[in-house]
């Protein structure tokens, strides 16, 4: 959801629910044949002899910062123990909720800590900018070259200089559903956006004898934050028409907000989120889509009033608290949501963090080395009961317990994704969190105008 400017929460932090916690086994220190950090992490054993040339560690300190707070800390700093146990390292762990403000007080200050958990590559940009932040080490960046595709190494970099490994990811490219109704009513899981269009219309058509059922429910509430979920549909819709060189334009603002592609992108998501036909099953008519909160707007497949909805993979957490079984043969699952064709790039919207470092010490090169390597990422999936993922390919998705967390994994590993990340994000704050979610309220709520809403949005965009 949102990340994109140093003073607001991003929209992960908004939608992502707590996870589970578990405990690790000791690091054994058995050695295997990775390099670079990579190895065999069954069973906790690790190749510590990967971070000898980093010298004598024992007894050294790494401060980490971030906005990862209690209960969800508990599964990275256990994580951590491997690092610790081959390194004779100390990780001390701090979360802030204040994370994105407090950090830029503390780098100004003078008192940054070694390693920051950074939320979106536009607070990476403003602390690059203030000259305190390292570049990455070349282990790091061996690392990311060969678990990472090039579109995750770019989020990491500030004016062609790599600064920060890729950490956790999530992944938004989500349509929800019941496996049971569908196969109740011989719907096929469709392949591409066409196919998704013509069975949205076949729903239509078969339930419009059935009061209040729709082929979609939806529902972009989240109090002060309302409209995200709307600007996420804009997103992944902007991927999949205009595709990513446009979308990466319509982010950085050298296309307006009201470029033709842009309102072609909008009126295909009106097709759906404006259609009366097509929503807002169990909940109401479309204007409804504005005052029901997101966390309920998927229920109502629960219900058999409504075939799809569209949310991030982290909405499993909704279904696993109304008492839904999630997974392939369970009462809720998902898939992907389809690209123009079934062949070739597979668009991703999502989300996803970065570790920067502000200081170079040995020990501290070590650390990111461990964090950005497949045996951190594997690690990390063994103590997390569920809601985590990684963009990292060296990342077993068997070690991950959560189906959606495979799903999701799955998806990111594919060769043919292509991820941006959430658009809404990285643009200026104004906008992103501002006119971009007000007014894609509006054209729900009062049936504003494509162009108005666009034009207003344009408006907004800061001249400098």
């Amino acid at each position: 959801m949102m990340t994109s400017t140093p003073f607001r929460r991003s929209k992960a932090t908004i939608g992502m629910a707590a996870v589970a916690l578990v405990g690790l086994s000791a690091c054994g220190g058995s050695s295997s044949d990775g390099d670079g950090g990579s190895g065999d992490s069954a069973g906790g054993d690790i190749d510590c002899s990967v971070y000898e040339e980093f010298g004598d560690l024992d007894g050294k300190e790494v401060s980490i910062y971030t906005s990862i707070v209690a209960p969800e800390d508990t599964p990275h700093k256990e994580s951590y123990k491997p690092f610790e146990d081959c390194t004779g390292v100390k990780v001390t762990y701090e979360g802030s909720k204040e994370f994105e403000a407090q950090l830029q007080v503390r780098v100004k200050g003078g008192t940054a800590p070694d390693l920051a958990i950074i939320p979106q590559p536009g607070l990476l940009k403003t602390m690059v900018e203030t000259g305190k932040v390292k570049g990455a080490p070349e282990q790091v960046e061996a690392n990311v070259d060969e678990f990472f595709g090039e579109d995750w190494k770019t989020y990491g970099s500030v004016d062609d200089t790599f600064y920060a490994a890729p950490l956790g990811a999530n992944v938004k490219s989500f349509v929800w559903y019941s496996p049971a109704a569908f196969e109740e009513k011989g719907y096929e899981v469709p392949q591409t956006w066409s196919e998704m269009m013509d069975l949205s219309k076949k729903i239509a058509e078969d339930t419009s004898g059935e009061e209040g059922v729709k082929p979609w429910c939806a529902g972009i509430g989240s109090g002060d934050a309302t409209g995200w979920p709307a600007t996420d549909w804009m997103e992944d819709v902007m991927l999949r028409t205009a595709g990513p060189d446009a979308y990466d334009q319509w982010v950085e603002h050298e296309i307006k907000f009201n470029d033709q592609q842009v309102v072609d992108a909008l009126g295909e998501v009106g097709k759906i989120l404006k259609d009366p036909a097509m929503v807002n099953g169990g909940l109401g008519d479309v204007r409804t889509i504005a005052t029901t909160e997101f966390q309920q707007a998927g229920l109502p497949i629960m219900d058999g009033m409504c075939y799809m909805h569209r949310q991030a993979s982290f909405y499993a957490a909704n279904w696993v608290e109304a008492g839904a079984e999630v997974g392939e043969d369970g009462d809720v699952w998902a898939f992907y949501l389809p690209a123009q064709e079934a062949e070739g790039d597979k668009p991703v919207l999502g989300g996803g963090e970065f570790v920067a470092a502000f200081d170079d010490r040995p020990e501290v090169q070590a650390f990111q080395t461990y964090l950005s390597s497949d045996v951190w990422a594997n690690e990390k999936a063994k103590v997390t009961e569920g809601g985590w993922v990684s963009a990292n390919t060296g990342l077993d998705v068997e070690n991950l317990k959560s189906p959606v967390d495979q799903l999701a994994a799955e998806t990111l590993q594919d060769e043919n994704a292509v991820f941006r990340f959430d658009g809404s994000d990285m643009m200026p704050g104004v906008v992103g969190a501002g006119s971009f979610w007000k007014e894609m309220t509006n054209w729900i709520a009062t049936d504003k105008d494509d162009k108005a809403v666009l034009d207003a949005i344009e408006k907004s965009w800061p001249s400098n």
